[in-house]
């Protein structure tokens, strides 16, 4: 099949078979210029069913694009093995870039490409160092599993959506269960009829007996281990030859700045180390290159091409095109509040200094309508600020219908009286921040485990809070994942928790304001405050939370400030009435 578009052809060619080196039949789609000569080729593997179209802009910018079926997958032969457990993907990503290579319409020079779990296939190829593979551009993949599931909680929302539509349809074909059979058709069902029962269910380790093998297994297994470190891509860095160009966002759940990071550290060549680079935008995992995210618009200059990015790289590696893109600064990152780009040699920006702002009030922090106060000032006296946190009646996500992470407005959530609410009174200069914020909290609670979530949001005049960052502990977890380390009811402990990446500005006139509290459902698995593996556990116990603020138990967050540190002093007034 042959389709025309601008000056060059376009050759298809559908299930191509690709040999792998144990006799396994990896199927691809293959788009190529129809014009004689070699190009170079591109490739993406995939799970979640190689494409149809999408990638003539760059066929006709000179590149062959190969979308391949992962192994087990589709039209591809072998058993499926989920990322979580180990697989064949980084010997069948080698077969596929030598492949490749070896074709007569190929240079011999080869890049991938590919968002989130396609990401995730990338790296795993490129630990291997195929000879004929140049350059990559692997985005929104952390380092590990466990990055994503913070803390070694379960996150049900995306977890389960993902199994139920993404994942299982496919398996049951092949295993010959009744439909659904295509994502499609899942996503109907688990939208518009199951999704509470699955969000609902109890114990979450149930939910293996209605997934199709082999996926069934892969999550029993999980289950017992979530806060497995199973991908070790930390490590891999050091392997790696090839430079990789990365964008993320800064309200995606899947932030993969860790790997811009190693890289330039550790990565095998100096080129892979100078010449990575990543680009942070105001996206979630679905929204990158747009200029709103659930809604909230965050301006033109948010939009970026993407792909013509993407083609400048590949043209660089691939080609030898002295475009410019190597010289680009490493670091591109976009200021929310203000709608503009910044550049920066690495991450953080060196100039980025801590400065802490302290917790304080009259103890009516958990009164919608009221609430505490954020000062510079260390407060004089100690306070104690208290809320009921109960499993049952847990405090809900702001997502969409996707169970996305994104752009929310907390002030949704103002009439709750399990959420902790901190402000600084009204600014009355522009304040800065890029880096990860920290919040260090004194807390103590009821129970044998319970969990604490921290909101950075950026608050206007008009009442919206626009959420930044976050972060959350484990109770139990709070020395690591490795460590499970329950705390006697009602002792003090003093909590750190980093908080997500970000770089914001809060404008004159505006707030900062910080909330604690302890769910997120179901983005996150509710804590039932047991202190018993929560995934196989069908008992829920309301845990009383207390947070202690003052000179002896300094509660504050740390920002990471790239202007001068211009924060007001509450007045008295203020204190009683922040809202």
């Amino acid at each position: 099949m042959q389709t025309q578009g601008g000056n060059l052809g376009i050759r298809f060619e559908e299930n191509v078979d690709i040999p792998m080196r144990d006799g396994v039949l990896l199927r691809g789609n293959l788009w190529r210029p129809d014009t004689a000569g070699a190009f170079p080729g591109l490739i993406l593997r995939t799970p979640y069913g190689k494409a149809r179209g999408g990638y003539e802009r760059f066929v006709r910018a000179g590149y062959a694009v190969l979308s391949q079926d992962t192994r087990g997958r589709y039209a591809s032969e072998g058993e499926f093995t989920v990322f979580s457990h180990p697989s064949r993907d980084a010997e069948d990503g080698y077969d596929t870039v030598e492949w490749m290579a070896a074709q007569p319409w190929c240079n011999g020079r080869v890049g991938t490409m590919g968002v989130s779990y396609v990401g995730w296939t990338q790296w795993m190829t490129a630990r291997t160092r195929p000879p004929h593979l140049q350059a990559m551009c692997a985005r929104s993949i952390p380092l590990e599993l466990a990055d994503v599931d913070w803390c070694g909680a379960f996150r049900p929302g995306r977890r389960l959506r993902w199994w139920f539509t993404t994942i299982a349809p496919d398996l049951r074909r092949r295993a010959g269960w009744p439909p659904p059979h295509t994502p499609a058709e899942a996503r109907e069902i688990w939208d518009n009829l199951e999704q509470g029962r699955w969000l609902g269910l109890l114990p979450y380790a149930d939910v293996a007996d209605f997934l199709p093998p082999p996926l069934a297994g892969h999550v029993r297994d999980w289950f017992q281990h979530p806060w497995r470190r199973c991908w070790h891509f930390a490590e891999a860095h050091a392997d790696i030859d090839i430079p990789n160009l990365d964008f993320t966002g800064w309200y995606d759940h899947c932030n993969s700045l860790g790997h811009f990071q190693g890289m330039r550290r550790h990565a095998r060549t100096e080129a892979a180390r100078r010449h990575t680079k990543v680009v942070i935008g105001p996206w979630g995992h679905c929204t990158a290159g747009r200029r709103e995210c659930f809604g909230i618009d965050f301006g033109p200059q948010a939009a970026v091409d993407i792909q013509d990015m993407e083609i400048r790289w590949f043209d660089h590696w691939l080609k030898g095109v002295n475009n410019g893109i190597v010289e680009a600064p490493a670091v591109r990152y976009f200021v929310l509040g203000s709608g503009t780009w910044k550049e920066a040699s690495t991450w953080p920006p060196p100039e980025a200094a801590p400065v802490e702002l302290y917790l304080d009030g009259d103890d009516t922090a958990a009164r919608p309508g009221t609430g505490g106060t954020l000062t510079s000032a260390l407060p004089a006296s100690p306070g104690v600020d208290a809320y009921r946190y109960d499993p049952r009646d847990p405090v809900p996500t702001l997502w969409d219908r996707q169970l996305m992470a994104g752009a929310t407005d907390r002030s949704r959530l103002d009439y709750r009286r399990d959420i902790l609410r901190y402000r600084t009174p009204f600014l009355e200069a522009d304040i800065e921040i890029a880096g990860h914020p920290e919040c260090v909290l004194f807390v103590s609670t009821s129970a044998p485990d319970t969990d604490f979530f921290v909101w950075l949001a950026d608050e206007y005049p008009d009442g919206r809070a626009i959420e930044v960052c976050h972060g959350m502990v484990r109770l139990r977890h709070r020395h690591g994942l490795e460590c499970d380390d329950p705390v006697p009811p009602g002792e003090l402990v003093e909590l750190t928790l980093r908080l997500g990446p970000t770089a914001c500005c809060f404008r004159a006139g505006h707030r900062l304001r910080l909330e604690v509290t302890s769910s997120d459902f179901p983005n996150v698995d509710r804590n039932h405050n047991t202190g018993r593996n929560d995934l196989f556990d069908t008992e829920l116990r309301v845990a009383y939370q207390r947070l202690r603020r003052g000179p002896e138990t300094p509660s504050r967050i740390i920002l990471p400030l790239t202007s001068a540190p211009v924060f007001p002093t509450p007045s008295p007034d203020s204190k009683a009435h922040n809202r």
